[in-house]
C-alpha cells in the first residue's frame, strides 16, 4: 500500500506505542498520532510527549466527552441496550465517535491513510473499519495486527524493550485495558482463564461490594423525553452527571461483572466490567418508563433490544439500519418524562419510588379501596372471552 501520511488512533497503551515506530519503519510514511478524551482521566497526561518521542510529526488531543455522553451514550441508554443480558457495551460505543474525529482530522491535515491498534482476533478491528469505511470509503486503513510478524502481547513487550519506548504493562501483568466517562473493560492476562478471579487491585471505578459503606446512600435522578438531566435537584451536562453518578455508584460497590461474551469473529472472550454509572441509568430509566410508557409500546420496543445492541456491539452504528431503529426507539421515549428513587447499598441498586407529571399510574383505578373509572364486572366478559379458544380446544381434542 503507497501511503504518505499516516492517523493513529493513539492511546499510549502498548500497542499504540508499538504502532508508531512500526508504522514508519514499514511504510516510510509520516505519522500523526489522535487522542480522544472521552473520560480516560491522567492517562491521557503524557500522552503527548511520548507521541512525539516515539515518532509521531503531530498529535492530536480532542475533548470528546460531552459529546461522547451526549449522542453516543445517552442514544444507546434511551434504547436499554445491552449485550447477551449482561454488557452494557461500553467499549463498544466509544468506537464509532473515535473513528468520526479521526476522519475529520485525517481529512484537516491531508492524511491519505488511518490505522487502529486493535487486534486481529478482537470486535474493536470492525467496529473502527466499518466507520472509516462508512465515514470515507476512500480512506487507506492499515491494520497493523493483520500484517506484523509481532504475534503475541509479549512480542511486543520485547519490541517496544528493543526500541526503547516506555510501555504501561509488564509481562507479570498484562492486562488490556480500555477506559472512558462510561466504563472499563479489562481482558487479557490471567483472565484469559475464565476460572481465575481477577485481583481486587485492578479495579479503577468501583470499590468491592463488601468494603462499600454500611449506610445506603439515597439518589434522585431526573429524566426530561429519556434522557437523565439532574440529580439530586442539581440540573448539570451529560458528561458531568455521568461522572457524578460513576462516583456515587462506584462508591458503593454497584456495576461490575465479569462474563463470558460471544464476539462477533466467532470465538468467546472472558471481559470484565465496571459501569458504575451506567448501572444505575439503566435501573433508573426503567422505572420511569414504567409510569410513562404505554404497554404495547414497551413490549414492541423490548422485542427490538437484542437487535439494537447487537447492531452497536458489532460495530454498526453508523448504518442505515441502526439509525432506523434509533428513530424508533427515541419516538417511544416523548413521554418518558419523570423521577426515580434510588438506594444504593454494597453492590445493589433499589427502585424506592418514581413519579411524573403526566403518568398513566392512576391510583383511583388501581387502589384497592373505593376509587371510579373501573368496573370489577367488566372482568367476566373479558375472562370468558379470553377463555373461548381454551374451551373450543379442550372440547375438541380433550383436557390434557
Amino acid at each position: 500500500m503507497n501511503v504518505k501520511k499516516i492517523v493513529l488512533a493513539y492511546s499510549g497503551g502498548l500497542d499504540t506505542s508499538v504502532i508508531i515506530k512500526w508504522l514508519r519503519e514499514k511504510y516510510a510514511a509520516e505519522v500523526v498520532a489522535f487522542a480522544a478524551d472521552v473520560g480516560q482521566g491522567q492517562e491521557l497526561d503524557p500522552v503527548r510527549e511520548k507521541a512525539l518521542a516515539t515518532g509521531a510529526s503531530e498529535v492530536y488531543i480532542e475533548d470528546l466527552k460531552e459529546e461522547f455522553v451526549r449522542d453516543f451514550v445517552f442514544p444507546m441508554l434511551r434504547g436499554n441496550a445491552f449485550y447477551e443480558n449482561d454488557y452494557l457495551l461500553g467499549t463498544a460505543i466509544a468506537r464509532p465517535l473515535i473513528a468520526k474525529e479521526q476522519i475529520r482530522i485525517a481529512k484537516n491535515c491531508g492524511a491519505d491513510g488511518v490505522s487502529h491498534g486493535a487486534t486481529g482476533k478482537g470486535n474493536d478491528q470492525v467496529r473502527f473499519e466499518l466507520a472509516y469505511m462508512d465515514l470515507n470509503p476512500d480512506i487507506k486503513i492499515i491494520a497493523p495486527w493483520r500484517e506484523w510478524d509481532l504475534t503475541s502481547r509479549t512480542a511486543l513487550m520485547d519490541y517496544a524493550r528493543d526500541h526503547g519506548i516506555p510501555i504501561p504493562v509488564s509481562k507479570d501483568k498484562p492486562f488490556s485495558m480500555d477506559r472512558n466517562l462510561f466504563h472499563v473493560s479489562y481482558e487479557g492476562g490471567i483472565l484469559e482463564d475464565p476460572w481465575t478471579e481477577p485481583d481486587e487491585d485492578m479495579f479503577m471505578m468501583t470499590v468491592a461490594p463488601e468494603s462499600a459503606p454500611d449506610k445506603a446512600t439515597t439518589v434522585e435522578i431526573e429524566y426530561e423525553s429519556g434522557n437523565p438531566v439532574a440529580v439530586n435537584g442539581e440540573r448539570m451536562s451529560p458528561a458531568t452527571l455521568l461522572a457524578r453518578l460513576n462516583e456515587c455508584a462506584g462508591s458503593n460497590g454497584i456495576g461490575r461483572i465479569d462474563v463470558v461474551e460471544n464476539r462477533f469473529v466467532g470465538m468467546k472472550s472472558r471481559g470484565v466490567y465496571e459501569t458504575p454509572g451506567g448501572s444505575i441509568l439503566h435501573i433508573a430509566h426503567r422505572a420511569v418508563e414504567s409510569i410513562t410508557m404505554d404497554r404495547e409500546v414497551m413490549c414492541l420496543r423490548d422485542s427490538l433490544i437484542p437487535s439494537y445492541a447487537k447492531m452497536i456491539y458489532n460495530g454498526f452504528w453508523y448504518s442505515p439500519e441502526r439509525a432506523f431503529l434509533q428513530n424508533t426507539m427515541d419516538e417511544t421515549q416523548k413521554t418518558v418524562t419523570g423521577t426515580v428513587r434510588l438506594k444504593l447499598y454494597k453492590g445493589n441498586c433499589t427502585v424506592m419510588g418514581r413519579k411524573a407529571s403526566k403518568s398513566l399510574y392512576d391510583e383511583n383505578i388501581v387502589t384497592f379501596e373505593e376509587g371510579d373509572g373501573y368496573r370489577q364486572d367488566d372482568a367476566d366478559g373479558f375472562i370468558r372471552l379470553n377463555a373461548l379458544r381454551l374451551k373450543m380446544y379442550s372440547k375438541t381434542y380433550g383436557v390434557k
